[in-house]
């Protein structure tokens, strides 16, 4: 079973990416061959400025590994599968105009005031070129990215109707095991809402913001209600069952106050990822080590990919 999955190097890696996405990716190898790519071509759409991009890539690719990803996992950047941009046309000319009209990406988009353009309106064709390119079986994704893998499997049922039983039907799986994130402000952590926590950030600014989350102003003495409290579902993201169930004795039973939730959440928040922080460093010392472990699953997966286009080619008349 071939599994896939992406991240756009979109920012600073926070707390709700551990969780949400990075986690879970890199357990995908125990399910079966994994392949985790660095969405690059996606992050065009907004026209990031040439080095920001090059530093979030080069960023995104440091945490992955410096938070336990394996070589037994294929991990590469997008760009670097050079099969995907000609893949990608191709199956734009099998993709009705009506199909992607219905897709609530690019209105998404346009209403939180994106420029509109033609990548952010085929978008959903380069992701399915993504997905179709390695025969993926399985591709798992949040409930806002399930439309994405509908729209794959709909290009794919189209090439095989024209051209012959040549691309695999992609299954999505949701992700509904997976803790949705609280940010600072309550609200699901993201970078829109700006109520972030990063992994890897100062220890003074982390502490700030974890010190700093929207609680409700009951007192001291007042019993509180775990459950409804996002200092607590932060902290139960980090502690042992122990520590979680004794957090949740306090709150209800009073004299017990968020601040003391606060920085307990930074103690085990801080010793999480200490070792991810000491490992972090070491490979900020050895670029080349990052450079030939995405260079190592770019060639693997270049070569599934460069077998694909290949029948795809031939299939169309190339």
């Amino acid at each position: 079973m071939r599994i896939l999955s992406g991240i756009q190097p979109s920012g600073t890696i926070h707390i709700g990416n551990y969780f949400g996405m990075m986690k879970p990716a890199m357990e995908l190898s125990k399910k079966g061959e994994a392949f985790l790519f660095i969405a690059d071509y996606h992050a065009l759409t907004v026209l990031p400025e040439p080095e920001k991009l090059r530093e979030r890539v080069r960023d995104v690719a440091v945490d992955f590994i410096a938070c336990g990803l394996t070589e037994e996992t294929l991990f590469f950047k997008q760009s670097d599968i050079l099969s995907i941009p000609e893949f990608t046309w191709i199956l734009s000319c099998v993709t009705p105009m009506g199909l992607l009209e219905r897709c609530h990406s690019y209105k998404d988009k346009l209403a939180h005031g994106f420029s509109p353009n033609h990548g952010l309106f085929a978008y959903p064709v380069l992701m399915a070129a993504d997905i179709l390119i390695y025969k993926s079986n399985i591709v798992p994704v949040g409930k806002d990215q399930k439309q994405h893998v509908e729209v794959a499997r709909d290009i794919a049922q189209r090439f095989n109707n024209k051209y012959g039983n040549i691309l695999v039907m992609p299954e999505s799986t949701i992700r509904d095991d997976v803790a949705i994130v609280p940010g600072t402000d309550g609200q699901k952590m993201s970078k829109t809402y700006g109520n972030t926590i990063e992994l890897f950030g100062n220890e003074k600014e982390i502490r700030k913001k974890i010190m700093g989350i929207v609680t409700d102003s009951k007192p001291l003495e007042a019993p509180k209600e775990p459950e409804k409290c996002p200092v607590f579902a932060l902290y139960k993201l980090f502690a042992s069952e122990s520590q979680a169930a004794a957090m949740a004795e306090n709150y209800r039973k009073g004299g017990y106050g968020y601040g003391h939730a606060k920085k307990e959440l930074f103690d085990v928040f801080w010793e999480y990822f200490r070792p991810f922080r000491t490992r972090r460093e070491e490979l900020l010392k050895d670029m080349g080590y990052v450079d030939s472990f995405l260079k190592k699953g770019a060639q693997k997966a270049g070569e599934v990919a460069g077998k694909t286009l290949k029948e795809v080619r031939e299939s169309v008349g190339l």
